[in-house]
């Protein structure tokens, strides 16, 4: 995925959209016509790259929009109102999964796809408008819904991120996410354990009466159904109602110590 930044003004912000596109996985940041040639070097644009300086540096500059589209084949201008004469108007999350779709099309494996975003003051002009096949639009709070350069590219890098992993049906973004896949989900007989243990402990500190157990256990019951409970989990709930049964303090002394097995012997 390619995303052009035409006619910007700071280079800061080809630094932040540097990190924003990075950040999400693409690499493909063109620069058209910059007020600051030497971008690539300007200590704000550094700066703001962050650990993205290897895309920042990477970047090509052109002298107009059509030099940096000519080996694009779907291009989106992101503008937030529609033209008169310009091409259809939609938000960014249905262009991004257009574009995943586009991208995913073996026919269009060799093409490129881009994103094209205006100068900070102006936004981007009819005639480059018509340069694209659709226009983009970041939905926003009508009465302010003015967004920074580098920000706008974050949301585009963003949902196109999410369109691609979609598309490719990817189970999720990250390992961390699976951190916990790992624990055994625990079994009937485990939980049904803790639910009686759980209900002793809600007698023993008085949350639970007997008499009139309301619906206490009901809830509790869908509330750890939510959860999904592994035994690990479980086992650290039974604890806690160990606990709150008889605390620690006054079990301790309680657990007899095992006889040696020499002690009749040593007896003798």
């Amino acid at each position: 995925m390619t995303f052009v930044l035409d006619a910007p003004s700071h280079p800061g912000n080809i630094g932040s959209a540097a990190r924003a596109v990075k950040t999400m996985g693409f690499t493909d940041l063109r620069v058209v016509a910059p007020k600051d040639a030497g971008y690539k070097t300007h200590p704000d644009a550094v700066a703001f790259s962050t650990s993205s300086v290897d895309v920042l540096e990477a970047s090509r500059s052109f002298d107009t929009l059509a030099d940096a589209l000519e080996d694009v084949s779907l291009a989106f201008a992101m503008t937030g109102y529609s033209r008169e004469f310009g091409p259809p108007m939609e938000t960014i999350r249905d262009s991004a999964a257009r574009a995943a779709m586009w991208l995913e099309t073996p026919e269009n494996k060799d093409f490129k796809c881009a994103f094209v975003f205006g100068c900070e003051r102006s936004g981007l002009t009819n005639e480059d408008v018509e340069r694209c096949q659709f226009c983009s639009a970041i939905p926003a709070n009508p009465q302010s819904q003015s967004l920074n350069l580098a920000q706008s590219v974050q949301i585009a890098a963003y949902e196109m991120h999410l369109a691609l992993l979609s598309a490719s049906h990817a189970d999720s973004l990250y390992a961390w996410q699976e951190r916990f896949a790992h624990e055994p989900a625990a079994g009937i007989k485990a939980i049904e354990g803790f639910f009686e243990h759980w209900q002793q402990a809600m007698t023993a500190c008085g949350a639970l009466n007997p008499k009139e157990p309301k619906n206490l256990m009901e809830i509790s019951r869908r509330l750890f159904a939510r959860a999904g409970l592994t035994q690990p989990e479980v086992d650290m709930l039974r604890g806690i109602c160990a606990a709150i049964i008889l605390p620690r303090r006054l079990r301790a002394g309680t657990k007899k110590p095992q006889a040696s097995p020499n002690a009749a012997a040593q007896k003798d």
